[in-house]
């Protein structure tokens, strides 16, 4: 594909997604999202996923640090599923009265 056709599918794809309403809840931990916005893909793209949740960072991050891609993609291939974890569910609850834009350092499981 030439460069110029690119360009042009890439400002209209820009265009699109700056008139499309911005979401309203962090998909993981249904608190307001803040500043920063990080979009999740529910089955992994390497596993063949497409959709994408939004989500705050901490929360994206804890996902990845309870599960492996190839668990995402066949334990938790949505997201009731991960909300049925047991290291998700505590962690929801510590973070649902946090401010939107909390940040702390995210720790991966112990093996």
């Amino acid at each position: 594909m030439s460069g110029r056709v690119r360009r042009k599918q890439v400002a209209a794809a820009m265009a699109a997604a700056a008139d499309a309403p911005p979401a309203e809840a962090c998909a993981l931990c249904a608190r307001p999202l803040g500043r920063r916005t990080e979009w999740h893909h529910v089955v992994p793209k390497s596993e063949g996923g497409r959709e994408t949740v939004p989500l705050h960072p901490i929360c994206h991050r804890t996902i990845h640090a309870c599960a492996s891609n190839a668990e995402l993609a066949r334990v938790y291939p949505t997201m009731a599923a991960l909300l049925r974890s047991e290291d998700i569910r505590r962690f929801v609850a510590w973070i649902a009265d946090k401010p939107p834009d909390f940040h702390a350092p995210t720790r991966r499981k112990a093996s």
